[in-house]
């Protein structure tokens, strides 16, 4: 399909901002500085009208398709694009035959997909020998790994540009100009501090088209007071949280002593855990759901102070499953009671909710290069796997080698106890990290 003009009667305002605030030329164009900034390879083609067929790799919502747009308005081609969703061989076959035909005219066609990573291998190949021949200039977009999902005869002859998600500066910047831009929301007079603008641009993750669909949802939901739209944190958060759905809506009770069963095995209180749990079967409660929530407190209260708690979970979920109520309930007590008299630990529970706070509230980054496996030339050649240290082939199999991304490189998660096994563990950390500084001395 190619790009068409919008009705003249379309109200411009029915477009979601992130369709209106789509760059128009490179000017517009925020991040991807690597690629495009003066003297790049791609900039320069750009400039000098001298476009090849490309891959444009990257996650969501940091400008692939924007990009080939921009490509498109600028280049001295005809533009058509195609979706792997709407697209078969036939439809291929014909634009190939009318790109060769005007080829012969001096006419170059700009074939742009989206999602190329889509196609299967028969469409791909229907585009190898126009590529070949110069009938087509063909710029895929995919936020796949292309060595993987393109062929590798159509990759030899294609340039790969690796797009990056937007810092979190790229998407305030973004913001601001939405705000003040008329295809954004310049005509209203929209009230956000920098912090807020700075929290989106953090839920974002890289992304703009979540970013400013954030935006959008915040200004429609906030009131208008004199003349005015404020928007404030409680709005924004409200606008960026996931709603999780309560499924029975008069089940307090069964919350309660779900709840109640747990804090007493955390006690390590065995016998008002049994009460509990007798209070749950009685009630009608489904023991697999009981079984379910056994198994997360092994993991959750327990961890590696007893290692043997998860198996004895699991082992009981699956005698409930076999056997069922009543006969189920005292494989159910048992757990219970083995529950409440292990020795306690939450580090593993603690260590996961302190990873995930920086996974959801810190911009995240990509796997370190030598962390990276590089299985082809193009991975390889991007820099994949250069640098990794191999831990066998090392003193005690410990290699000192940062393992986080240079953002969190500082981080620690897990804080052991002393608390019955968890002791070992705790003095193996201190083993390896002695090891590893030692290592690090000696390289």
């Amino acid at each position: 399909m190619n790009y068409t003009q919008g009705s003249l009667f379309e109200n411009i305002e029915n477009i979601p901002l992130a369709g209106r605030m789509r760059p128009r030329n490179l000017s517009d164009y925020i991040g991807q500085e690597h690629i495009l900034e003066k003297g790049k390879a791609l900039r320069n083609m750009l400039e000098k009208d001298s476009i090849t067929s490309m891959i444009l790799w990257g996650p969501p919502g940091v400008g692939k398709t924007t990009l080939a747009m921009i490509i498109a308005s600028t280049t001295k081609c005809n533009f058509v694009e195609f979706s792997a969703a709407t697209s078969g061989i036939k439809e291929i076959k014909d634009i190939m035959i009318k790109a060769e035909k005007d080829r012969l005219f001096g006419i170059r066609t700009l074939l742009f997909i989206d999602e190329i990573h889509r196609f299967n291998k028969s469409q791909q190949d229907t585009f190898l020998p126009h590529v070949e021949k110069g009938d087509i200039i063909l710029i895929g977009a995919t936020t796949e790994n292309p060595s993987f999902e393109v062929n590798s005869a159509l990759l030899s002859r294609c340039r790969v540009f690796v797009l990056k998600p937007l810092s979190n500066n790229d998407i305030v910047k973004l913001l601001k100009n939405a705000l003040t831009d008329t295809r954004g929301f310049k005509n209203k007079n929209i009230q956000i501090s920098e912090d807020l603008l700075t929290l989106i641009a953090v839920y974002s993750n890289g992304d703009a088209r979540t970013a400013l669909n954030v935006l959008e949802m915040a200004v429609l939901s906030s009131k208008l007071e004199h003349g005015v739209v404020t928007i404030n944190k409680g709005i924004l958060e409200d606008c960026m949280q996931n709603k999780a759905l309560i499924y029975d809506k008069n089940g307090e009770e069964h919350y309660n002593l779900i709840s109640a069963l747990h804090k007493s095995m955390r006690n390590s209180d065995v016998d008002a855990a049994i009460y509990w749990l007798a209070r749950m079967l009685e009630g009608g409660e489904d023991p697999l759901y009981i079984a379910r929530r056994l198994i997360r407190f092994s993991s959750e209260d327990i961890g590696v102070a007893d290692t043997n708690a998860l198996n004895v979970t699991v082992n009981v979920y699956n005698s409930c499953h076999y056997i069922g109520m009543p006969e189920c309930s005292v494989n159910l007590t048992e757990a219970v009671v083995y529950l409440s008299l292990a020795p306690k630990s939450n580090s593993i529970y603690m260590a996961y909710e302190k990873a995930k706070k920086d996974a959801k509230e810190t911009l995240a980054s990509g796997v370190p290069l030598h962390l990276r496996n590089a299985p082809t030339k193009l991975m390889s050649d991007l820099g994949y796997s250069k640098g990794y240290k191999y831990a066998h082939d090392f003193d005690n199999k410990v290699v000192d080698m940062q393992c986080l991304p240079d953002n969190l490189k500082d981080e620690k998660y897990y804080f052991p106890t002393t608390e019955g096994r968890e002791k070992l563990f705790k003095e193996r950390l201190h083993y390896i990290k002695k090891k590893k500084h030692t290592v690090n001395k000696s390289i």
